[in-house]
């Protein structure tokens, strides 16, 4: 039911006290009754007229509806928004803790990131104590799953908080070790679609595709 504020409440008063009123002003006009009868009638006729256009017709209350569902679908596109917002923020963690690239807000990308063994800069030779390459197989000692390496930093290169996630004090050294993105194959069933992880957690798996 649409809800009636308080200029419409006040419209409708106005229109129910004029008919008295207007009967009072018209006993004033007309040389006779019968004048005054006839100008009471119309006055009655326009009045009802008034408000039945206004509070009886389906139009005015279709209108008043279309009205109310216009705010309150304002209202609720407001809170999906907010909610948006919420699971952006969210989400933006967790791609972060499992070593995604990029983050979203809305529908527009955010800075892209290089964060995770993504760099976009072109970085030959690569460094003797980078033991593995991009392109080769690799096995995780303690997990199990394989994969293969898709990128590398000479060291961690990721947000403090994914850091300190993962690397508690007594880890504190892993930190500067090299580092691997790894896309890890689908048929382990692990759960993730990348991992980055530091060289000492990985060996080369050798005659097999991933």
């Amino acid at each position: 039911m649409p809800h009636i504020n308080a200029a419409a409440a006040l419209q409708i008063c106005v229109l129910l006290s004029a008919l008295p009123a207007q009967y009072f002003i018209s006993q004033w006009y007309g040389t006779d009754s019968a004048q005054r009868i006839q100008i009471t009638e119309r006055l009655i006729i326009a009045s009802w007229s008034s408000f039945t256009k206004s509070c009886l017709s389906r139009d005015a209350w279709a209108d008043r509806l279309k009205l109310w569902l216009s705010k309150t679908r304002q209202g609720e596109r407001s809170k999906t928004e907010r909610g948006k917002v919420v699971n952006t923020i969210k989400e933006e963690g967790e791609n972060w803790y499992y070593g995604e690239k990029k983050t979203k807000i809305g529908n527009s990308e955010a800075e892209t990131h290089s964060y995770f063994a993504e760099s976009t800069h072109v970085r030959s030779p690569k460094p003797e104590y980078i033991h593995f390459s991009v392109g080769q197989v690799i096995g995780h000692k303690r997990f199990g799953y394989s994969g293969v390496i898709v990128g590398w930093d000479v060291k961690a290169k990721a947000p403090e908080e994914w850091l300190q996630h993962k690397y508690p004090p007594a880890k504190q050294g892993l930190k500067d070790t090299p580092h691997y993105r790894i896309l890890i194959n689908k048929a382990n069933g692990y759960g993730k679609s990348t991992a980055y992880v530091p060289e000492e957690e990985i060996t080369i798996i050798m005659g097999v595709e991933v």
